[in-house]
């Protein structure tokens, strides 16, 4: 079975499961909890690791030189006991390293390090992906967490996503879970997205690049969280229609394109790590109000 941890310090409290080193919860000293609690009439996720993919491949199939492995939505590593390998009173770190198992699917030799950690108001969630094989490494990797919406004590107000950068990133449309079309217009308005459940009636809304380092989500006169990105050019969206969540989603890669290859080098934004290589990728999430 699945075992859970917590880590704390005066401001936070955050729990673990090693099923996926998923976090279950992230709860301001008040006791809110502002992380989604995985209600299956919704969505059962919470925060999942994505990984050797983001996003799904055509026909639940990922080829590989030529080869094709059963490769479900999002990879592997969210379905996988993580070994707690550190752990003190406000970090803790899982890893996931390459067996039998995952080569049945994914042939590469690697090692998947997630760490949570705790600083005054703020948690920093890092991937560190290590190349434990003598051939490069492909993959994409994300981070999938759901937020309430509305935010605790926000009942009743506006929302919005706010860029840091002020951009107005170009969305792509989804087709069947696959990359398909980019829109003519993007939804932000000078880095501004005023949120509406209407807005996620045909899936997420995903921009490729342009969304910058850093964004918050807030409600209006209330509560808000402001992230920071790390090596994660891809931001998505998501929200099933109507469920009290919103997922803001960074990625370094992207589904496979509608009507392309299921190649995993082809992906957009896959990732080719050298042998012995390592790469880190984060996010940092601040709780305000």
């Amino acid at each position: 079975m699945p075992e859970t941890i917590r880590i704390e310090n005066p401001e936070l409290a955050v729990e673990i499961s090693t099923l996926g080193a998923e976090m279950q919860s992230l709860k301001t000293v008040d006791g809110r909890d502002w992380l989604w609690n995985g209600d299956a009439a919704w969505w059962t996720g919470r925060s999942p690791i994505l990984f050797p993919i983001v996003g799904k491949t055509p026909g639940d199939q990922l080829a590989i030189n030529g080869t094709n492995y059963p490769m479900a939505q999002h990879g592997i590593a969210r379905r996988r006991d993580f070994a707690i390998v550190e752990q003190t009173a406000t970090s803790c770190r899982h890893e996931l390293a390459s067996s039998p198992q995952t080569r049945e699917v994914y042939p590469f030799d690697f090692r998947l390090t997630l760490e949570h950690r705790l600083d005054g108001g703020r948690l920093s969630v890092t991937a560190t992906v290590e190349n434990t094989g003598d051939t490069p490494l492909p993959f994409g990797i994300g981070f999938h967490p759901a937020f309430l919406w509305p935010l605790p004590g926000a009942e009743g107000k506006p929302h919005a996503v706010i860029l840091d950068n002020g951009a107005e990133p170009g969305v792509v449309q989804l087709e069947d879970g696959l990359i398909g079309k980019t829109l003519p217009n993007s939804p932000f308005k000078a880095g501004r997205l005023e949120l509406a459940h209407s807005l996620f009636d045909k899936d997420a809304l995903i921009f490729p690049e342009g969304a910058g380092t850093g964004l918050t989500y807030a409600a209006e006169g209330g509560p808000s969280l402001a992230f920071t990105f790390e090596n994660l050019p891809n931001i998505a969206l998501w929200q099933k229609p109507g469920a009290p969540f919103l997922c803001i989603e960074p990625w370094h890669g992207m589904a496979a394109h509608a009507g392309g290859t299921a190649e995993l080098v082809e992906r957009p934004y896959t990732v080719a790590l050298a042998a012995g290589d390592e790469m880190r990728f984060g996010f940092t999430v601040e709780i305000n109000g």
